[in-house]
């Protein structure tokens, strides 16, 4: 195998990938080995066809695509490492030459790594931010606890509210006809909170249990399933409850059953303080923000596409993680919300780009300014992420390889170019 470099504008490079005839070769041996159960031949006994029989009735072309899915990856692989880029996102992969008995080449544009040339860095302005908490503030909080230890209590007496939580059922119709994931029973609804289409919650507003509503709806234009984009919608509605929050007493007992606190007023000042510790930690978050983004501004770098378009979709999928870890998958969240995975990956890319060019700078700090890890600095973080993940160090040690160690000791540097940047930036 060998492999010649060609570097392209915007961080980008071209590697045409060359695999020797006999290597190729073998790679068809395989392809046949594979297929051969499925290909009859007359006066062969199904599988039992030679390879040059089948090459002579249907061309060698049978075997090409097969053949080239089983030399392209190790090939690219050994390409990538021997070429000495930091390829950043996937390849696109394109056949030049697949003939028998010939050398076989492919193509391989990559997105690699961009080299960021640094402006000034050190002694940033930016605006001093001052903390406080207001009164309205903690109490605020206070009654955020108090929602957390409502119990839900049915009334009969009245009609829904905004506010309310409703048991329903339901049944969607478009055109007249049922649709896919129209229906439901005994679902629980909070009106006003947005969750189902436009004005569908409104006009449940008024209604008493066990009305019969009909609710009339339009999908968004740009609603993920696209059989129903723009379409108008009648939904049978049952109202089968209506429920409010009763909230606690604000007083000691209450202090006591929510905190380690022994009075209201005890309690009030812990959450004013944690408030402050927060404002503190966001404005300080604030801080680093703005610093870095005004030394991405005095920075060159040209970000390829594909680098943009990777730390999308890895931010796709924490998305989605974090959607799981609440019970809820992807695909059910964008059909409450309307959304489409195009709309999701158009809104990404600004905070993609934004994490790109902050990590690209932030790892040129480093460099520039010597800012490495200590072992000792690796082993605490080692730690710590074993505490997180709850298992012994030394098994997390045997479960990280060189380049996760590689990771961490950079992602310790990076930290320390961002620690670098706020010590010197200058308030004003």
């Amino acid at each position: 195998m060998s492999v010649q470099v060609e570097k392209l504008e915007k961080s980008m490079a071209k590697l045409t990938i060359e695999v020797s005839a006999e290597d190729f070769n073998a790679a068809m041996d395989k392809a046949y080995q594979k297929s051969k159960g499925r290909i009859s031949l007359p006066g062969f006994r199904k599988g039992k066809a030679p390879r040059a029989m089948i090459e002579k009735m249907y061309g060698p072309s049978i075997f090409y695509e097969d053949a080239a899915n089983i030399v392209i990856p190790d090939a690219y692989e050994a390409a990538a490492e021997e070429s000495g880029l930091e390829i950043v996102a996937q390849p696109e992969i394109d056949i030049e030459q697949v003939e028998k008995g010939k050398t076989f080449i492919f193509t391989a544009v990559v997105a690699v790594k961009p080299e960021v040339t640094l402006g000034e860095y050190k002694g940033i302005e930016v605006e001093k931010k001052s903390v406080e908490v207001s009164e309205e503030e903690v109490s605020e909080e206070i009654d955020k606890a108090r929602e957390k230890n409502s119990r839900m209590i049915t009334v009969d007496d009245r009609a829904a509210q905004d506010g309310d939580t409703v048991v329903i059922d339901f049944d969607g119709y478009v055109d007249g006809e049922q649709f896919e994931g129209g229906k439901a029973e005994d679902y629980t609804l909070v009106l006003g909170s947005h969750t189902f289409i436009d004005n569908f919650e409104e006009q449940l507003v008024g209604k008493s249990i066990g009305d019969d509503v009909e609710v009339h709806v339009t999908f968004p234009d740009q609603y993920q399933a696209e059989e129903l984009q723009g379409k108008p919608a009648v939904f049978q509605v049952k109202m089968k409850e209506i429920k409010v929050k009763e909230l606690p007493e604000l007083d000691d007992d209450f202090a006591q059953d929510v905190s380690d606190c022994d009075t209201l007023e005890e309690y009030q000042n812990e959450t004013r303080e944690k408030l402050l510790k927060m404002k503190e930690d966001e404005a300080k978050r604030e801080q680093e923000d703005e610093i870095i983004g005004k030394i991405i501004e005095n920075a060159e770098m040209e970000i390829p596409e594909k680098m943009v378009e990777a730390q999308t979709r890895q931010m796709t999928q924490e998305f989605a993680q974090r959607l799981q870890a609440q019970g809820l998958s992807l695909e059910q969240y964008m059909q409450l919300t309307g959304q489409t995975p195009q709309k999701m990956m158009e809104e990404l890319k600004p905070q993609a780009l934004q994490r790109i060019q902050s990590r690209l700078v932030l790892e040129a700090i480093a460099a520039a300014e010597n800012l490495e890890a200590s072992e000792e600095e690796y082993q605490k973080e080692l730690e710590n992420m074993a505490e997180m993940y709850q298992m012994e160090v030394d098994k997390l040690k045997d479960m990280i390889g060189e380049g996760e160690e590689k990771q961490i000791h950079m992602d310790l540097a990076v930290q320390k170019a961002v620690d670098f940047v706020v010590e010197s930036a200058s308030e004003k």
